[in-house]
Formats: structure tokens, C-alpha cells, sequence
């Protein structure tokens, strides 16, 4: 039995988790969960043990100072609780962690104790693929779950994928066998850009996120550092002629793909997310963000890497991956349609869009 002292009784809890690893390209998901905890300045109140589920030598454990004293931080996953303000206060259980090296199902029991004990309504997991993706477009993003009836209320992909897997795909069906409502939102990283951070990619998370549980997101400097972002790569794009046309071949298809689907209701979606929005309020931020996030410290630039050649890149084909509209004042050329291009598996599971042909493991 898991107790937890301290922590209140929570008002229509939704848990949000998302883990760094092979469900994690550009870092997108695991940097989205931290904005949340950021934001709403969540209070960590547990964390499972790192000696259980975690291979030192893989994810090693790092040593700091504190006062002139030695400490050592253990890789681990920890849970946080925030409270959201306004008309209708709701919690979030944010889990944020390093998918686990080991004992994969008992893992997945922990944190369902821990939603059970919390009264958590449905459980959010977030992640990242890489995909044949321009970045110039706006980030697909799907939503799948493995319950038909869940797929059908909330407008959702039903997943049919079969391969290998991650832990997002095991916490999913984990929460599907337990009797507990579970989504699996999922953006699609170009393949030819996939050093994080990625804040175009976190920032599409959020914004689905926010319609899937209807909460308003505060966004900081997310969206500058949206635009710099793609700033950096439209730069290093324009200086290599055979990334360049690879990027327009990929700009193509995407176009193609998506015009039977720009549909009256599509766009009526986006009108209704630009409304929700006009009025500005915590998730309306307009600030000049600081575009040091481009930084590689250890190459001193402050772009990303430059991509590959196109020859290298290669074109994985899969299905397409629900894509989400963007909101209309976050990025240039936002206003997608539902449709979405193919999209190349970072981790895959039976929470991810179908994709025959993955090629494994994005990185990490």
C-alpha cells in the first residue's frame, strides 16, 4: 500500500508523464513536463527507487557540490503536484523521469499505486518520434489510446501498431488492463534535426495537451523560442543546397498529403483555438525569449548541428500520424490540417502511430 502524507485531496487529478530515452526525440516530451512543473512550480512529493528499476552504468548517477559538500544525484523518476487556478481548479500529478532499465512492470504498478491512492482520472503520457517531417511545417501530433471507446469520445487514433516498444507503450497498456482512461500524445521530430532541445516540438505537446484536458497552458518564452529555432535551421538549411532541396521535397509531399484534408472542420477547430486565445491570459506569451538554448557547449556554436546530407537522412515511410493544428500565433505558417506525413518511429509501441517500416531507436 503506498501512503502518501502531505500531499492534500486532489480535485479531478490528470496525470502527465513523460520519460527521456527512446520515446524521446529532441527531448520534446520530457522538456514539456518540466515547463509544466516550471510554470506551475510543482512540489516533488516521491520518487520511486532509483536502485529498482535503473542500470548505473547506463544512466550513471552525477556528483555536485552543495556547500562545499559532495552529493550525489541518482537517476530516478519523480512525481509532482500542481494546482491550477481559475474558474475550475484542477490538479496535475506530473511524472518525469529516465525510462527504466529494468523490472519494466513493476515500474508501471508503482506509478499506477500511486494513481490509484491520488483519485487520478486518466493518465497523459507524452512523446516524440522522429519523422519525415519538414521543420518549416507544423509539428503532427497524434493522440492514440488503446481503448476504443476513449478513441471514439475524445476524437482519438485507436493504435494498431506492432513492434518494439517503450515504456510509454507498456504504462499505456498497463493503464488499459488496470481500468484506467489512458492517451499517449505524440509529436513528430524531423529526422534531419533531432539534437534537442526541440521547443517547436514541446510547444505542439502543449498546445494538444491543453485541448485534450481543456486547460489553459502558460506558455513563457516557448513560443520565441519556437521561432528562433527554426530561425537557426532555416539558416543552416540555406547553406547547404542539398539539405536545402531536401527540405522542399519534404515541404511537398507534406502540402500534397494534406490538401484533400483541409476540411470545414478543420478549420473551424483552429477557429476555435485562435478565440480561446485572443484574449491573452497566462497561456498568451509574447515575451522575447533568450535564444541561448541554442547553444552546443561543447562546440561553442549557437545553432544546431547541421543536418545531414539528404542521401543520408534517408525517407522512412510509415502511416501518417493525426497531426494537431497549430495555434495561429505561436509559429509562422500555422493552420494545419488534421492530415499528417509519414513519420519515422523513435521508440514506437502500441501508443504510437502505425509504422511498418521503423528503423529502431531514434537515440539515446
Amino acid at each position: 500500500m503506498i501512503e502518501l502524507e502531505g500531499v492534500p485531496e486532489l480535485i479531478d487529478p490528470v496525470m502527465v508523464a513523460a520519460f527521456e530515452g527512446w520515446n524521446d526525440a529532441g527531448d520534446a516530451a520530457s522538456t514539456a513536463v518540466a515547463h509544466l512543473e516550471r510554470e506551475w512550480k510543482g512540489e516533488v512529493f516521491a520518487a520511486l527507487d532509483a536502485e529498482d528499476y535503473y542500470d548505473f552504468q547506463v544512466n550513471r548517477p552525477t556528483v555536485y557540490l552543495d556547500g562545499g559538500v559532495r552529493k550525489i544525484t541518482w537517476p530516478t523518476t519523480r512525481l509532482s503536484v500542481v494546482r491550477v487556478g481559475g474558474d475550475k481548479p484542477r490538479d496535475l500529478v506530473l511524472v518525469r523521469g529516465i525510462e527504466p532499465s529494468m523490472r519494466w512492470r513493476s515500474f508501471c504498478n508503482e506509478l499506477l499505486g500511486f494513481a490509484h491512492e491520488l483519485g487520478v482520472e486518466m493518465v497523459v503520457i507524452l512523446g516524440a518520434l522522429l519523422g519525415d517531417t519538414p521543420h518549416t511545417r507544423p509539428v503532427p501530433v497524434s493522440g492514440v489510446t488503446s481503448d476504443p471507446d476513449l478513441a471514439r469520445t475524445m476524437d482519438l487514433e485507436e493504435t494498431r501498431y506492432e513492434g518494439p516498444t517503450g515504456i510509454v507503450g507498456i504504462l499505456q497498456e498497463a493503464c488499459t488492463h488496470a481500468g484506467v482512461p489512458a492517451v499517449s500524445l505524440w509529436a513528430a521530430v524531423p529526422h534531419y534535426v533531432s539534437q534537442p532541445p526541440n521547443p517547436k516540438a514541446t510547444l505542439a505537446l502543449l498546445n494538444r495537451l491543453e485541448d485534450l484536458i481543456d486547460l489553459r497552458i502558460p506558455l513563457g518564452e516557448l513560443a520565441e523560442d519556437a521561432r528562433a529555432w527554426q530561425v537557426g535551421v532555416d539558416q543552416l538549411a540555406s547553406e547547404d543546397s542539398e539539405v536545402a532541396e531536401y527540405v522542399q521535397t519534404l515541404e511537398e509531399a507534406r502540402d500534397t498529403a494534406e490538401l484533400p484534408e483541409a476540411s470545414g472542420e478543420a478549420i473551424a477547430r483552429e477557429f476555435e483555438r485562435y478565440l480561446r486565445r485572443r484574449d491573452g491570459g497566462p497561456g498568451h506569451a509574447t515575451e522575447s525569449g533568450d535564444s541561448s538554448y541554442l547553444r552546443d557547449t561543447s562546440s561553442g556554436r549557437t545553432r544546431p548541428p547541421k543536418p545531414p546530407k539528404a542521401e543520408e537522412a534517408g525517407t522512412g515511410a510509415g502511416d501518417g500520424a493525426s497531426a494537431d493544428p497549430q495555434d495561429a500565433r505561436d509559429l509562422p505558417g500555422a493552420g494545419e490540417a488534421p492530415g499528417a506525413p509519414e513519420t519515422r518511429d523513435a521508440g514506437g509501441g502500441p501508443d504510437a502511430p502505425d509504422t511498418p517500416d521503423t528503423p529502431g531507436p531514434s537515440e539515446d
